[in-house]
């Protein structure tokens, strides 16, 4: 039998909740309940497209010309976005992960990412996925197998639905008070606080046509500790991504610049980052792992189909 493009499909089941979860890439490709999607994700026979629910280790979004320096060593990373010239969404995305443990309702994906072109160190990867009564919850952790200290920053890539056939008739709203505008290449130029701009969603509000692809901070977290980005349809359905408090910036990404124009807009790039774009090049966000040190990181998954 031929191999999906996506590797081994783990299906993970509890009541009406199906998370399909893909071991290239360590991502979630598929996510519904009741039959309705919540993740706008990607069939099994096709490569991921847009970084679809992908891992983004050890380092999420762009590092402008793949360049960075760590402790006064110039480092050059591998190409992987031609058109911006710049290294994107880490090592990860393409290697195949191992199926740890696993049941009806959980499953724990491992990889090893070994030095490379411009990464000299060894670090073990283990993304766990689980279905509970509230939703679909996914763990992080990185640790450091290399005798050096390394630097490290997390991220992933799920896209929300609200069953809507473009974001354009959702509401959203973002609980950030900053966002971080680009320049060249997609690359920050600063910190602008969201009041008075078009990118203040802290109160729900209908996205329309706006184009979004920035990374917004300063998140304001429930009591809980988490931080909620929710997409609503006009009919009440909603799904919502939380991110804990390992996770201070989330990138939103109305998908347009999607190679493919019929999914642009289809549903909404919410990704959790423990680091801001550029990060490996600005040292922001970055964490130092000691050898054998270890970051976790927790986000998941809500929506009102659960109720």
């Amino acid at each position: 039998m031929p191999v999906p493009p996506s590797g081994e499909q783990i299906e993970l089941r509890l009541g009406e909740q199906i998370a399909t979860i893909a071991t290239v890439g360590g991502g979630v490709r598929a996510y519904t309940i009741g039959g309705a999607p919540v993740l706008d994700g990607y069939d099994a026979g096709a490569v991921c497209d847009g970084a679809r629910g992908q891992q983004l280790i050890p380092w999420p979004n762009r590092v402008k010309d793949g360049q960075w320096t760590w402790r006064g060593e110039d480092r050059q990373l591998a190409i992987t976005e031609p058109e911006q010239h710049t290294a994107i969404h880490g090592l990860a995305r393409w290697v195949g992960w191992q199926v740890a443990e696993r049941t009806d309702t959980a499953v724990s994906l491992t990889t090893r990412i070994h030095p490379q072109t411009g990464w000299d160190w060894t670090l073990d990867v283990t993304a766990a996925y689980d279905l509970s009564d509230d939703g679909l919850g996914v763990h992080v952790s990185v640790t450091n197998r290399s005798d050096s200290p390394a630097p490290a920053a997390v991220g992933a890539h799920p896209y929300l639905t609200a069953g809507t056939q473009l974001v354009d008739e959702a509401t959203l709203v973002i609980p950030a008070a900053t966002r971080l505008p680009t320049g060249e290449q997609q690359i920050p130029t600063g910190t602008e606080p969201v009041d008075g701009t078009p990118y203040d969603f802290r109160e729900p509000r209908r996205l329309g046509d706006l184009h979004i692809d920035y990374a917004f901070g300063e998140l304001i977290r429930d009591p809980d500790g988490r931080a909620r980005v929710r997409l609503a349809g006009p009919d009440g359905r909603w799904a919502a991504l939380w991110v804990d408090e390992s996770f201070p910036w989330v990138e939103i990404f109305t998908g347009d610049a999607l190679p493919d124009p019929s999914r642009r807009r289809q549903g909404l790039g919410v990704e959790p980052m423990s680091a801001p774009p550029n990060g490996l090049a600005t040292g922001e966000g970055l964490v130092t792992l000691e050898p054998d040190g270890t970051w976790s990181g927790h986000w998941g998954i809500e929506s009102s189909l659960l109720s």
